[in-house]
């Protein structure tokens, strides 16, 4: 069944879609993408805390959506290996949770996952697809993995997808990070990681693709990834010149910075599903990334000057 096509929990004519976290960078997006179809209401973190697990079901009852997207997850890889607490509350019984909420309100679960799923060490140019074996090597990935498991086993209808390397003109991310650093001091070398590979995804065009599949009626496991894949130095050194902005970067390896969690050398996704559908709107992620700094990029560096 298409979900968007329900009769009842409507509001203004069209069926409400529940989104949480609505203040963070996929969220920003999916919100303005979905009002299209949906009366979104968005929650953040204030309106829910997803660490308190109690509160969710009857949160997200009262609402009676007809789908819930949870775009919500502690994503700070390296604090995980410490507050595994937090990151399994926030990562695992959160989505599950949800799931049982969705189950009562028979309401369609769309939730976004990770490519820290993998285990990293795949042959380099391959990528991972759908149905490739996971195996966490991250307190991060081993949360997200069993909010995915906790999903597929409570008996709603769902759709996970996994995604990566995102980037978007709300919050905070790599990108931006990069352009305020080379900004503040341009004559200064910067060394980028250049031995982990995967595949750079545009928020914006990750929601679309997300609605693509809601309209769709699709269930199940997807990849949600920018077509192509990099590195983070071929990333960075991309980006930087296509802002026409001084820089100066020097690859390196993951060894010379040592970090708490362990990251996937390999972080290939692969949109086989999408593809097999003939559903996939995920464009080259250089492509994407030319149309974002087309239309962003006095915003981003009036941005990144003013926190310098």
């Amino acid at each position: 069944m298409n979900l968007i096509t329900l009769d009842n929990r409507k509001d203004n004519d069209k069926p409400v879609l529940l989104l949480i976290g609505v203040r963070g960078q996929l969220g920003y997006d999916c919100a303005k993408v979905f009002s299209d179809v949906f009366s979104v209401k968005g929650l953040s973190s204030s309106d829910l805390d997803l660490s308190c697990t109690d509160d969710i079901q009857a949160t997200i009852i009262k609402y009676r959506p007809a789908v819930i997207l949870n775009c919500g997850a502690y994503t700070k890889v390296d604090n995980c290996e410490t507050e595994v607490e937090t990151a399994r509350l926030i990562n695992a019984e959160a989505p599950a949770q949800l799931a049982a909420a969705a189950k009562a309100c028979k309401a369609l679960l769309v939730h976004v996952s990770t490519d820290y799923v993998f285990p990293g060490d795949r042959k380099l140019p391959d990528g991972y697809s759908e149905t490739d074996k996971v195996g966490p090597v991250s307190v991060y990935g081993n949360s997200k993995l069993a909010g995915e498991l906790a999903i597929s086993k409570s008996g709603c209808e769902y759709l996970i997808v996994r995604t990566a390397w995102l980037y978007g003109i709300n919050g905070y991310n790599f990108l931006k990070t990069m352009l305020r650093l080379v900004l503040s001091e341009p004559e200064k070398e910067r060394k980028v990681v250049a031995d982990q590979y995967g595949c750079l995804t545009s928020s914006w065009r990750l929601a679309q693709q997300l609605l693509k599949l809601v309209e769709a009626g699709k269930r199940g496991l997807y990849h949600g990834v920018g077509e192509n894949s990099a590195n983070w130095f071929q990333v960075a050194s991309y980006f930087l010149q296509q802002m026409q902005v001084e820089h100066r970067l020097t690859p390196c390896k993951t060894a010379e910075y040592p970090t708490p969690a362990r990251r996937p050398a390999n972080s290939i996704l692969l949109n086989s599903r999408l593809k097999d559908d003939k559903l996939l709107l995920m464009l080259p992620w250089q492509e994407d990334l030319d149309l974002f700094i087309l239309k962003y990029r006095e915003r981003l560096l009036n941005e990144a000057l003013k926190m310098i």
